[in-house]
């Protein structure tokens, strides 16, 4: 019965991921298979999860889990995660993204006659810009509007430039990540500790093998497809630049919660704050500086507007996508998914590190196939804590490399967002990126299952 509920599962995952791939709705998707599953577990004797005491009817006890599903993620993690985006929507409607971007760039100034180092230069910067600028697909469209012309105007190839954009988005890392948000909400941990043992010190190896493999594949393709730079000039302003000191804004939420994370003794009384909670501060920051520029509380008043519609577009597409995510995952345990898959593993002879370079690979080809490393994760990620239980190892010791290898999945997928709006722009076939993102990104995967399952494990 272990093993029928593995197969199941299996056919199960192999539908959904036909439907996606036919650009089927994938909240949809997730969800009415999530039902079937739940369903078929029932008929396998497995009750619906969270739904203590059954009413006796599975309909509604598998409706009642849904509402239940909706309501707690809506309150915790779903908070957090629509804030963020509303956060992110101000930070790009007053232009402190930009002005974020413009500041990270001056470094680059000082390797304007060394056009391929220049090129793969971005890629540290862009990771520290993303870490606060999360959106993948926001953040390409930014940097195609700043950095893409003046590396085509130093001498890179339209090709190299965007695949070198399109990789600054390899690692959800940081707080304002909703894959962060939602690995230590799965974990159960603090965001801070997290971020900072966990993520920066593999996230900076990743990046120093992710520059060196951009270096040599660019310039093997340039040189192979014969490929001259295109010198392109910077569209003209059409609205005033906001000031130097709006690029703060963007990071002040990161400043906040490692100020008042309690990981640095910065105060004789220990203070903290969360998430959620420093993402307004940070938004009632950034009104403050935009009163003082424009003298205009109507207008202020009126732009909070766009924060509450940024907060509303994440709950579409994000915090709904988390929803449905687990109870698709809740319907793969119903099923005894995760129970056939490790007696399978131990049945081979796999151990902790087995399960999780399993994992790691699911989540990885999972991102491709969906366009979405979040999507990837939200489905997967739920199945972790059980699994570590029985191996007797911390969950986050198998999610960490599942958070990072979803989003380069992301970066290799024909069909994710940021690859199709930056080709779009840059005029460019979206498989050309990919083939270019391929070795890259290939490199930094077996980077990181052989560092962290084969060394720090």
């Amino acid at each position: 019965m272990l093993f029928a509920g593995l197969a199941i599962s299996i056919v199960f995952i192999v539908i959904v991921a036909r439907l996606l791939l036919k650009d089927f709705f994938p909240q949809a998707v997730l969800l009415i298979a999530g039902i079937a599953m739940l369903l078929a577990g029932n008929f396998m004797k497995q009750s619906v999860p969270d739904v203590e005491p059954s009413s006796g009817f599975v309909l509604l006890d598998i409706f009642e889990f849904i509402q239940s599903a909706f309501s707690k993620t809506n309150a915790n993690v779903g908070l957090m995660i629509m804030t963020i985006g509303g956060f992110v929507a101000y930070m790009d409607k007053i232009g402190a993204s930009e002005a974020l971007v413009k500041a990270a760039l001056r470094p680059l100034a000082f390797l304007k006659n060394y056009p391929n180092i220049t090129a793969v230069a971005v890629i540290p910067i862009g990771q520290l810009i993303f870490i606060c600028v999360p959106s993948a697909a926001g953040f390409g469209l930014l940097l195609m509007a700043s950095v893409f012309p003046i590396l085509v105007n130093l001498g890179v190839s339209r090709l190299a430039a965007v695949s070198i954009i399109t990789g600054c988005t390899s690692f959800c890392i940081g707080p304002a990540s909703v894959i962060t948000a939602s690995a230590v909400e799965i974990a159960q941990i603090e965001t801070v500790p997290y971020f900072i043992n966990q993520q920066i010190p593999i996230a900076i190896i990743l990046n120093v093998v992710l520059m060196v493999s951009y270096f040599f594949v660019n310039k093997y393709f340039d040189k192979k497809d014969e490929l001259a730079p295109i010198e392109i000039q910077e569209k003209p302003k059409t609205s005033e630049a906001a000031p130097s000191i709006y690029a703060l804004l963007p990071v002040l939420p990161l400043i906040l919660l490692l100020t008042f994370s309690g990981v640095f003794e910065v105060f004789p009384i220990k203070l903290k704050i969360e998430t959620t909670t420093a993402m307004l501060i940070s938004l009632f920051v950034g009104m403050f500086f935009e009163l003082v520029r424009t003298k205009n509380s109507k207008a202020l008043f009126a732009s909070f507007k766009v924060f509450l519609d940024g907060m509303g577009e994440m709950f579409k597409s994000v915090v709904s996508l988390i929803i449905v995510a687990e109870i698709f995952a809740s319907g793969l345990i119903a099923l005894g998914f995760m129970d056939g898959l490790i007696a399978l593993s131990q049945g081979v002879g796999f151990n902790a590190k087995g399960i999780g370079i399993i994992m790691t690979l699911m989540i990885f080809f999972a991102a491709i196939l969906m366009g979405s490393g979040n999507a990837a994760f939200f489905a997967f990620g739920p199945l972790i804590p059980n699994v570590a239980k029985q191996f007797g190892v911390s969950s986050t010791s198998i999610l960490l490399p599942m958070n990072l290898s979803a989003s380069m999945g992301r970066a290799i997928s024909p069909i994710a967002g940021v690859l199709i709006a930056t080709a779009n722009v840059a005029g460019v076939p979206v498989m050309d990126i990919v083939k270019r993102n391929l070795i890259p990104i290939g490199a930094v995967l077996l980077t990181l299952l052989i560092y962290h399952f084969g060394l720090c494990f």
